[in-house]
């Protein structure tokens, strides 16, 4: 059972577009159907808006913070600053308007999780995509994410998606435009977002940086005793050797379950991606998205909020390292 996403009536508040997304989640939309940001709202179930009200001691004294509420069931989301200006869901979405109604991008997902606390948006960008190495292509997309119970800033920016497998994979810098970009909850939000779509257009040069840095890592091949190295240094760091020398096993059972999706896990069984570095990347990445943690949903939240994000851009970084 699901218990990120919020159901209402069995069905769970999001939407994805053609082929079930790698979580298998939501309302199905036909893939000849290209959404508005209006019509996304409403197929992801957000067409409501947040509020802030002030909060109260039992003393009847004012709290110097106020919560976060839902318009549409009154449910508290969060405790916030004064300065708190919460995003609105139509606001959000609308960012992507400019790309939607140029066709540049079409909504590929949408939806919510803990009960609208986090929303987040996703458009497939209609350009041409990446070619690893053989059939192994990888697309473009915007992704965009905010909270309503003051967890995180807005967030906009680029994500490439392994279209074999369907997994999110890490952009290959984390500096100037391929970061996700963060802003802060203000007065001015809004208008911060749409500042954003200028700095956007450069960042199809990081798309292809990217792709370079992909392509190196299907090029080389990796042995055994590196891969489970590999392994060791994303899930535990450097001090795996120390931990070990003191007679200690070192994520045995991440080990046991990586190790089979590197030999055999979606798309690496390809003749031009088997046995390569690439393959050893898209090992972790696969058991991020699919086995890591109780369930979907938990792990769409992990590997878009959570420590799941920063596992598989450490898995990136340090395969590369590896065999630069």
């Amino acid at each position: 059972m699901s218990h990120e996403l919020e159901i209402i009536n069995g069905e769970a508040q999001m939407f994805y577009r053609g082929e079930a997304p790698w979580h298998k989640l939501g309302r199905f939309i036909h893939p000849d159907e290209v959404l508005t940001s209006e019509q996304a709202i409403v197929a992801a179930g957000l067409d409501w808006t947040v509020e802030t009200k002030p909060l109260f001691l039992a003393d009847g004294t004012q709290a110097p913070s106020n919560a976060t509420v839902r318009s549409d069931n009154g449910n508290i989301l969060g405790v916030v600053g004064k300065n708190y200006t919460p995003l609105q869901n139509k606001n959000a979405f609308t960012f992507f308007d400019e790309f939607i109604n140029s066709g540049q991008a079409s909504f590929e997902t949408a939806g919510s999780l803990k009960d609208g606390k986090k929303i987040w948006a996703l458009a497939k960008i209609n350009k041409d995509p990446l070619v690893i190495a053989g059939n192994d292509i990888v697309d473009k997309y915007i992704l965009l994410s905010n909270s309503h119970d003051g967890t995180t800033a807005v967030r906009a920016g680029f994500t490439p998606i392994r279209v074999v497998c369907a997994n999110t994979m890490a952009m290959a810098h984390q500096k100037g435009t391929s970061q996700l970009i963060r802003i802060k909850h203000g007065k001015n939000v809004a208008d911060n977002l749409d500042k954003v779509a200028e700095i956007m257009n450069v960042a199809n040069q990081q798309f292809e940086a990217t792709a370079e840095q992909y392509r190196f890592l299907a090029s080389r091949n990796i042995n055994s005793a590196d891969l489970e190295t590999f392994i060791k240094l994303v899930f535990t760091g450097p001090k795996y050797v120390e931990l070990e020398s003191q007679g200690l096993t070192v994520n045995k059972r991440i080990i046991e379950n990586v190790i089979p999706l590197f030999e055999k896990g979606r798309g690496n069984d390809m003749t031009e991606i088997k046995g390569t570095a690439w393959a050893a990347y898209n090992a972790v990445n696969e058991y991020l998205q699919y086995e890591r943690g109780s369930d979907d949903d938990s792990r769409l939240n992990s590997m878009w909020f959570g420590d799941g994000a920063n596992l598989n851009q450490r898995a990136l970084d340090v395969i590369t390292k590896m065999v630069a």
